[in-house]
């Protein structure tokens, strides 16, 4: 059972995001406040807050999941943030202070209305918009599922309730300055949790090194244990995020600087990889190793069967940490997950308001202030609503990632690369390429059919949108001159 010093810590800590979320809401004066941050942020803020987010609460239940599944190479999955973010920091953060310095920019689909024209930024915010409301969904099952863990008296839709409420509220009110300040408290609370709560006391439980090497196949330990297709697959779909993530440019766009907002990119790749990457794992190798010993065996988990791999990191938490530590390790992992939720959730709503709404309906810019609180509200709600209806978070993030990255990265690098820009081109191969993957995965999931040598969907979604780009590049006439774009 949950102690009462637990729970009192868990509350203060939800009663102290809303309070942030509240003191922002009396500081923000305009949009340059709700979403870019009135564009002063430092690079530490930015950096703590990009790996906040990319990372969060659903990578870290997703790691403690690999962990258990396949041990310490499910590490070699946020290898891929650090590449894309030294990427992205090297050739694409320069590419848009050039855009920044001749456009007041608020989105990542705003590129697109500048470099191709309406309709490919309109769509661009719709898939864009799309991809983010199942991210922040994946978020708050994420929090779900370790507080229905964590609090037996909790069933996982009551968590969803409770986690998804809370972190709408704070970032409807506060906007961006709230979610990046919050962000940065959260991290380090996340961090100090694994570093002294969570990672000594799992060692501790489970008999120490002993106890791994004679509980687990050797195997779990073996960091070279993974196909390349599964690294083909974490690459494909997670690298090209750091270049068409929403989140990421409207922390570019927050940073005071190129030069700041560089330096906070090589900071979050860093605590990607080896920092999370390794803590995440490794908390995840303890919870199975703790199941093979029958340390769950009262909870009713005799056997791996038996346990979801993604909880059982939340319920080795709940087992072995002691009151009061145990409402520090909680508020720790929930910390991580309302970082990303909340980012997520100003992605869309910047999407809706800026990118969709304001291109169709005549707002005033006195109103569009509240118009993105309303938008964020109803965003957050359909949220809360998927997070009901899916079960696996780290599938319901990469699937929200794949739709994405399909859709919008050939029509970027097109437009910040490529000498000749194709607006009809854009167009096609964002609508092929997201929609290509999408129901790639779905016929998957059904098991209708098996992608070849394994690879993701993500691979031929990203393929077909190149070649369509290519092909109508040729074919179609470049609209501003008449000819064609080759």
């Amino acid at each position: 059972m949950i102690s009462a010093v637990d729970l009192i810590i868990f509350i203060v800590y939800l009663v102290g995001m809303l309070g942030v979320g509240f003191y922002f809401m009396r500081r923000n004066k305009d949009i340059d406040d709700y979403y870019v941050g009135g564009r002063s942020m430092s690079s530490l803020h930015i950096g703590l807050s990009v790996v906040a987010t990319d990372v969060g609460g659903g990578f870290s239940i997703g790691l403690g999941g690999l962990g258990f599944a396949i041990g310490l190479a499910g590490s070699w999955m946020l290898f891929t943030g650090l590449i894309g973010a030294w990427l992205s920091a090297i050739f694409l953060i320069p590419r848009v202070f050039k855009l920044i310095g001749k456009h007041r920019l608020y989105t990542f689909p705003e590129i697109f209305l500048h470099l191709f024209n309406k309709r490919v930024a309109l769509v661009a915010g719709i898939v864009s918009g799309i991809g983010y409301i199942g991210f922040t969904s994946a978020q708050i099952l994420a929090g779900a599922k370790l507080a229905s863990a964590t609090f037996p008296t909790l069933d996982l839709n009551q968590a969803v309730l409770i986690m998804g409420i809370t972190a709408v509220v704070y970032t409807v009110f506060g906007g961006l300055k709230a979610v990046i300040y919050t962000d940065t408290v959260q991290w380090l609370l996340l961090m100090g949790g694994l570093i002294f709560i969570g990672i000594p006391l799992g060692y501790q439980a489970i008999g120490g090194w002993e106890g791994i090497t004679s509980t687990l196949d050797p195997s779990f330990l073996d960091i070279t244990n993974i196909g390349w297709q599964q690294l083909l697959n974490w690459a494909i779909t997670i690298i090209p995020i750091w270049f068409i993530g929403m989140t990421l440019y409207q922390r570019i766009y927050a940073s005071r600087n190129e030069k700041t907002a560089r330096r906070a990119w090589f900071i979050a790749g860093i605590f990607e990889w080896p920092v999370m990457a390794f803590m995440g794992v490794l908390l995840g190798l303890f919870a199975r190793v703790a199941v093979q010993q029958g340390l769950f065996d009262g909870l009713g988990y005799e056997a791996i069967a038996d346990m979801d791999s993604e909880m059982g990191l939340p319920v080795m938490l709940r087992t072995i940490l002691p009151a009061g530590l145990m409402g520090l390790m909680m508020s720790a992992y929930f910390s991580a997950i309302m970082s990303t939720a909340d980012s997520c959730l100003m992605a869309a709503s910047g999407n809706l308001v800026t990118d969709i709404l304001s291109k169709i309906l005549p707002i005033k810019e006195e109103k569009l202030l509240k118009y993105s609180q309303w938008a964020t509200m109803a965003l957050g709600a359909v949220a809360l609503i998927l997070a009901t209806l899916m079960t696996n978070v780290l599938d319901l993030m990469l699937m929200s990632y794949s739709f994405m990255v399909s859709g919008l990265l050939v029509p970027l690098l097109a437009a910040l690369f490529f000498r000749k820009k194709n607006p009809t081109a854009a167009l096609v191969a964002m609508i092929t390429g997201g929609t290509t993957t999408l129901l790639l995965e779905i016929c998957k999931k059904q098991e209708w059919l098996q992608m070849p040598l394994g690879l993701d969907p993500n691979i031929f979604g990203i393929s077909l949108s190149l070649i369509v780009y290519i092909l109508f590049s040729e074919l179609v006439k470049d609209p501003k001159n008449g000819l064609r774009t080759h």
